[in-house]
């Protein structure tokens, strides 16, 4: 199926799941934490809506995306849904949804080069930020 067709929740949907096995993978085998108390306070640096809406804010800044990117990215921060978000702002959780919508395209359409690109961008800014926010 092309993923242009595609409902960008659903896009959003197996971009979370695919990010979120980046970061655990990321967090045991790059940054060797494997205590399971604080795999769980590590990844929630990397996968938390407030965390992609910043990192957005700064790829949009950057013009990281390319141009079909940020059309997934607009048709997944567009995107209606019905849950209730809970310990995010709807432009945060918007915005995030955008973001998982373009790993979702770049999953499924098996451009794992493009994508790892992505995520070493995603990765240090997340580290960078939080680097700020211990000296702060």
């Amino acid at each position: 199926m092309r993923t242009e067709l595609m409902n960008a929740v659903v896009l959003a949907y197996i971009g979370d799941a695919v990010l979120e096995t980046r970061v655990r993978e990321h967090i045991i085998l790059d940054l060797n934490i494997v205590k399971p108390n604080l795999l769980q306070q590590a990844s929630i640096a990397y996968v938390s809506a407030k965390a992609q809406a910043a990192f957005i804010d700064y790829a949009l800044k950057e013009n990281v995306f390319t141009e079909e990117e940020f059309s997934f990215y607009r048709r997944g921060k567009n995107a209606k849904e019905t849950r209730v978000l809970k310990n995010t702002s709807p432009l945060a959780h918007s915005k995030s949804t955008g973001f998982e919508a373009v790993i979702g395209h770049l999953h499924l359409n098996h451009n794992e080069e493009r994508l790892a690109q992505l995520f070493s961008i995603y990765e240090a800014f997340v580290e960078q930020r939080e680097c700020k926010d211990e000296k702060n």
